[in-house]
């Protein structure tokens, strides 16, 4: 069953060893857990409906409650002191395309708001209720989940926009397939959303991000259907997928998607390597993206997340000799470790093996063999778990990502941790920042950083907290030149900075293509562009 009040399965856990709490108490000093709101006192909170009855739609209180939050640290926060409101006023879960207009047209006829939903993962505010003078209905695409159709000579599969990352990949894999799209919320997140929000899966190298995938579709919106074809390639025009990706539900609901996949591959290995240091990692990484060597996944953490994920392995007799090797072999306290996927055929793995392996060794880099490989591939999805660990021990965790160009690279980093590290010294509290470059392309690099902290003496304080640090690192990645989000979309939290990259026309561009399909700023007011309902 689905956790209520946080991520993932009520059956998984991700337990923090003891080496873990003697390190965070090290870093930043004892903390300990706020106490929990229950699910009858959150029941307690949910206000009548203002929706009227429809058979389409439901109006009871915890199905609003299930759909009312995302998985952002304030929604965490929120979840766990109880006070979610603003709740949607009724959950409708269509079937079919159909379904979905005849929803559009009833929230058209009875002035109400639409929030288009997911698998509800967003961690940037995308799907949450505003306050105001509409009811608000969500519209959750769980149950248009199938595989419609699959072109095997074009190898394009129609699916179902509401299909989670398992039933993608399973309904796929049983035809001898896969989309490869696997982003670490790939056990709830589904595919429309990834769309709508232009998400990034961990082997974007071989397989591309969700735009290199979605071929077209269809979307319901408030003026009717907009199907988009699909083509090999097109110089007609602007791109109408273009209009969809990134679109947030804002423009309508997408039902249907059209993607491309590829066949399973046969032989698949992830392994590690450690490097002496940054300077040499961030560069030897570089090479290898500018190579164009058929790899499947690059990524590399800094020496304090490299430190961060051996401690959190547990095995502490393992990681000692480890340690005590990598030292002999040159890799010290700021070695940095390099996690690669190779996929393809085994021959192909073998060749791409041999050449990386050639092509690492000026940079002193020490390879481990798969071990760690393995490690990383079984937790890949576990790692939201964490917060779960942490927050029992006392400490909010949450992240930060943007892209910048190469020579940026270093310094936007070395810039946002700074900014992490310093944000609550007026406070007397630590920050503990880490890093790594989780996508890699010829041109830059995106940059993902994990910070943590003390939890405050209530969750007001701790929301606090959070406030000025996502503010704080939020102003410089926009000064940094970097996008405000490489894959986790804008939402309401990342919407006072777009701005800044799109520009003051571009901004007029984005809200003219609003105003077209929904002129009454019905579908999803408030996310994406600054602009509220009627």
């Amino acid at each position: 069953m689905r956790k209520w009040n946080g991520w993932g399965d009520e059956s998984t856990d991700f337990p923090a060893n003891l080496g873990v709490k003697k390190f965070l108490i090290q870093e930043l000093g004892e903390s300990s857990a706020l106490p929990e709101a229950g699910k009858d006192e959150v029941l307690a909170s949910v206000p009548p409906s203002r929706l009227p009855s429809h058979p389409l739609v439901s109006l009871d209180p915890w199905q609003r409650v299930l759909h009312s939050r995302g998985q952002s640290l304030p929604d965490w926060l929120a979840m766990r002191a109880g006070t979610m409101a603003p709740f949607p006023d009724g959950v409708a879960e269509p079937t079919s395309a159909q379904e979905v207009r005849t929803l559009l047209e009833w929230a058209k006829q009875e002035n109400i708001s639409v929030i288009p939903y997911g698998g509800g993962t967003s961690v940037a505010g995308h799907i949450n209720p505003l306050s105001g003078t509409r009811p608000v209905l969500t519209l959750s695409l769980a149950k248009m989940n199938g595989l419609l159709a699959l072109d095997r000579e074009s190898q394009l599969a129609t699916m179902g926009a509401g299909a989670n990352g398992p039933q993608v990949e399973a309904l796929l894999n049983a035809e001898g397939y896969t989309l490869g799209h696997f982003p670490q919320s790939f056990e709830l997140s589904t595919l429309g959303g990834w769309v709508v929000t232009r998400s990034s899966g961990q082997q974007s190298l071989r397989y591309g991000r969700i735009e290199q995938m979605f071929a077209g579709g269809s979307l319901e919106t408030l003026q009717g259907t907009m199907d988009i074809p699909t083509f090999p390639a097109s110089s007609a025009g602007p791109d109408l997928r273009e209009m969809v990706l990134g679109s947030e539900g804002r423009l309508g609901v997408l039902t249907e998607v059209k993607v491309r996949v590829t066949r399973k591959p046969e032989c698949e290995e992830f392994r590690a390597f450690f490097l002496p240091n940054w300077a040499v990692g961030s560069a030897a990484i570089r090479e290898l993206a500018q190579l164009k060597l058929p790899l499947s996944m690059l990524r590399i953490s800094n020496a304090d997340e490299t430190r961060t994920q051996l401690v959190m392995a547990g095995h502490e007799n393992q990681i000692a000799l480890l340690d005590k090797y990598l030292r002999l072999r040159g890799a010290g306290d700021e070695r940095c470790m390099m996690m690669v996927g190779l996929t393809g055929s085994r021959a192909i793995v073998r060749f791409a093996l041999a050449q990386l392996v050639r092509q690492l060794r000026p940079y002193g880099a020490v390879g481990t063999g798969q071990l760690l490989g393995k490690k990383w591939e079984f937790n890949r999805f576990r790692s939201p778990y964490l917060r779960e660990s942490l927050w029992q021990l006392g400490y909010a965790v949450d992240t930060l990502e943007t892209a910048v160009d190469w020579p940026r690279v270093t310094p936007a980093l070395e810039a946002i941790e700074s900014a992490l590290r310093e944000g609550l010294r007026d406070e007397g509290e630590q920050v503990f920042p880490f890093t790594h470059l989780s996508h890699i392309y010829s041109q830059g690099s995106s940059i993902y950083t994990t910070y943590v902290f003390r939890a405050g003496k209530d969750y007001k304080e701790t929301l606090a907290r959070w406030q000025k640090l996502k503010h704080t690192a939020s102003e410089v990645i926009v000064k940094m030149g970097g996008t405000i989000s490489h894959q986790h979309g804008v939402g309401r939290d990342h919407a006072p900075y777009l701005p800044a990259e799109k520009g003051e026309l571009g901004m007029k561009a984005l809200t003219a293509l609003c105003r077209h399909f929904d002129p009454e700023k019905r579908m999803n007011p408030g996310k994406l562009l600054l602009d509220e309902e009627n």
